[in-house]
């Protein structure tokens, strides 16, 4: 999303303006709230909405569940990063054949839209838009007294407007969702939004659309535990400052046992929320009131959202506590827009924040505590190296507290909507994906979703999480403070410095794309095996990730600063040895031919030299020969 929707107080949160969607039956319609601007950001305005009437059909829901196990869930990369795009993405496919979407994560909304093909007005996004013509399994859900209808009173029609007044309007369709490969979850019908019409920060965003995961009959959340096929649970874990992507599961996964979790009640809001008593600051609580973080709709937890937003009084308090622990220079943000509070001179390595910014932690209602790094409240300076500032601002005048993605980077959130409570577990989140995406379906025994304890967190010892995975070839995407002009001519000399960041050959290390992004340039690099073998051993593998991860891949000063995007690992190759030698082969064969040839060759000639002059008689006859003048 654009900034404004980034800082703007509620990134994501749907303002049911116009309370029209399938799902609002049964429901009270939203008291329409006035948008107040406090300090060039809109404050946070939530509906008043009572959700009595949905928690009774989540009731049932869940009884509907006791008694049996459900074993299916979608597993699905998320892809992007919270300080280049402001939010992270699925991949959804719709239709028969499946159209490709990119969708962003938003625990906030409770409907999954993309761009329609018919649509007026609709910005250019990352994909080409939903053509429901050429899909076989699509169908209009057609007007009936549980929606609103179009003016032709043929079919359902959904709005939705956010607070920083973008908005998405279209028509209401069900077909074919699938969810990736990697997914063990087959294609499932459900009803999305086609867009017919989108304005503001939609219009603008890289993202195709949105996939809603709040609550209400909408949700493809709702949808897909109604129909049975997977338990009322979906987890999301966000990458770190320096690396997008991360995981996400729609079902059940079974939590760590070190997990902390927070009671999250359905019935005191629409949103998913989490009991918030008190915030320590390098080990000392600050000094207020526990009823502020449950004023208005409370604490509120949003995927959608960049950052976080304390009321006035909670935010003046956080402030002052974490600047009294610092000895850094203050320097202005990145945006004149915006007052941001900023610190330079903590250097560019992630790993080593801990030395100059001081432990936070958020206690809950239950005594349970979750630890914050610095990389959970601070952003990257985009403008000076090794600067940081605050990612966590005052509300406006709202007592609404409201805690985004950058609260949980590298953090495994488990949203147990069944049991009502939310559950937080510190991660590596990346090598998370990568461990839901290498094992594959996990055995079945005792369940097919459990996820196995690693060992220390963020990151999982080698032997727990490639022992059974043998690894091919490793590549990553990198962005450079650089432009395309500048560094092309010195790709061989960065290979090299990577290499030796690396620890591995520089023969190992290859160059696969190299893309202009403006002011910066987009790598992809690949790193395959030393020498003949054909894959890498755990520690190498786990050495160079964590490399990578922790930012400790240190390039001169020539070459900019630089972003790790995302990372993925493959297997070896999984051809025969015919296969893999078949151009050697040929070459040996080809080679073996030539010489044979050419020996055949030279011994011809070698006999045709040694061969005796002709023998004559001697009283043969001679021609004649003239005798040319001297």
């Amino acid at each position: 999303m654009a900034r404004s929707r980034d800082r703007g107080a509620a990134a994501s949160f749907f303002l049911f303006l116009l309370f029209l969607a399938v799902g609002a039956a049964g429901t009270p319609e939203s008291s329409l709230q006035a948008l107040s601007v406090s300090g060039g950001r809109p404050n946070l305005v939530l509906p008043l909405v009572l959700y009595r009437a949905n928690s009774t059909r989540r009731s049932a829901v869940a009884r509907r569940f006791l008694g049996r196990q459900l074993t299916a869930s979608a597993r699905m990369r998320l892809h992007d990063d919270l300080l280049t795009n402001g939010y992270y993405t699925a991949r959804l496919f719709i239709g028969t054949p499946p159209q490709e979407f990119a969708l962003i994560v938003d625990s906030g909304s409770t409907v999954t839209y993309v761009p329609c093909s018919t649509c007026e007005q609709c910005g250019n996004h990352q994909d080409p838009r939903f053509q429901p013509d050429l899909s076989s399994t699509y169908e209009p859900v057609k007007c009936n007294v549980d929606c609103t209808c179009d003016k032709e009173q043929k079919q359902c029609v959904y709005e939705r407007q956010y607070a920083e007044m973008s908005s998405s309007s279209g028509v209401l369709g069900e077909d074919l969702i699938s969810f990736g490969k990697e997914s063990e979850l087959k294609p499932q019908r459900a009803v999305f939004g086609c867009e017919n019409s989108e304005t503001g920060d939609l219009f603008s965003q890289h993202a195709d659309g949105i996939i809603g995961l709040g609550r209400g009959q909408l949700s493809i959340m709702d949808q897909l535990v109604e129909k049975g096929v997977i338990s009322d649970s979906f987890s999301l874990c966000y990458g770190g400052m320096d690396i997008g992507g991360g995981a996400m599961v729609l079902g059940e996964i079974t939590p760590p046992p070190d997990m902390v979790f927070s009671r999250s009640d359905p019935v005191r809001s629409p949103y998913y929320n989490i009991e918030l008593k008190e915030i320590d600051v390098d080990g000392k609580p600050l000094q207020l009131d526990p009823k502020i973080f449950d004023s208005r709709h409370g604490t509120v937890l949003d995927s959608g959202t960049t950052y976080a937003y304390l009321p006035e009084e909670a935010f003046i308090a956080f402030r002052d506590a974490i600047m009294s622990k610092l000895s850094l220079k203050q320097i202005p943000g990145p945006d004149p827009n915006y007052k941001d509070i900023c610190f330079s001179g903590a250097g560019s390595d992630v790993s080593e924040l801990s030395k100059f910014f001081p432990k936070v932690e958020m206690v809950f209602g239950n005594g349970e505590k979750l630890s914050l790094s610095p990389e959970n409240y601070l952003f990257r300076h985009s403008k000076v190296s090794g600067a940081y500032c605050l990612g966590i601002f005052q509300n406006g005048k709202d007592l609404t507290t409201l805690l985004g993605g950058i609260i949980v980077r590298n953090t495994l959130v488990s949203y147990d909507r069944q049991n009502e409570k939310i559950g937080f577990w510190k991660t590596n989140c990346s090598v998370l994906w990568e461990r839901l995406h290498i094992g594959g379906v996990p055995s079945p025994a005792p369940s097919e979703n459990t996820l196995e304890t690693m060992n220390d967190s963020p990151a999982p010892s080698p032997s727990v999480l490639f022992d059974h995975f043998e690894i091919g070839l490793i590549t990553f995407d990198m962005t450079l403070n650089i432009t395309y002009a500048k560094l092309l001519p010195h790709t061989e000399e960065l290979a090299e410095l990577i290499a030796h960041e690396l620890e591995v050959d520089k023969n190992q290390v290859h160059l696969i794309n190299i893309t202009s992004k403006g002011n910066h340039t987009l790598m992809r690099w690949a790193i395959f095996p030393a020498g003949s073998s054909n894959f890498f051993s755990n520690t190498t593998v786990m050495d160079i990730i964590s490399r990578l991860t922790e930012h400790r891949v240190h390039l001169p000063e020539d070459f900019g600063s630089y972003q790790l995007v995302e990372w993925n690992v493959e297997p070896p190759s999984r051809r025969t040895w015919w296969q893999r030698h078949t151009v050697a082969l040929l070459v040996g064969v080809s080679m073996v031919i030539l010489l044979s040839f050419t020996a055949l060759l030279a011994l011809y000639i070698w006999r045709r030299n040694k061969r005796p002059g002709q023998y004559r008689p001697v009283d043969s006859p001679l021609p004649e020969q003239e005798l040319q003048p001297l």
